[in-house]
């Protein structure tokens, strides 16, 4: 890699000066709002557990190929049965 390419490519947004100030301000903001309502919070916990499972069903696919709807067989055929 040269030296001119690396001076060309710009940081990823976490790692600028701004970048790493709001994620301070909001690490900082969540600490004292879990703080002040954990009651609130640790009731709210199996809802939140229950609410993960078709969140990460809905977005987590992309990383397993999704659902192969083609298969290489139309819709039509009949699975082979075996004996």
């Amino acid at each position: 890699m040269d030296r001119q390419d690396t001076m060309t490519t710009r940081p990823t947004w976490w790692r600028t000066r701004t970048g790493v100030a709001a994620i301070g301000f909001a690490l900082v903001a969540a600490f004292y709002l879990l703080r002040e309502h954990w009651g609130h919070t640790l009731g709210a916990l199996p809802y939140l557990i229950l609410l993960a499972c078709p969140l990460m069903h809905l977005f987590m696919h992309g990383g397993h190929g999704g659902h192969d709807h083609g298969g290489g067989r139309s819709s039509q055929e009949s699975p082979p049965r075996g004996g």
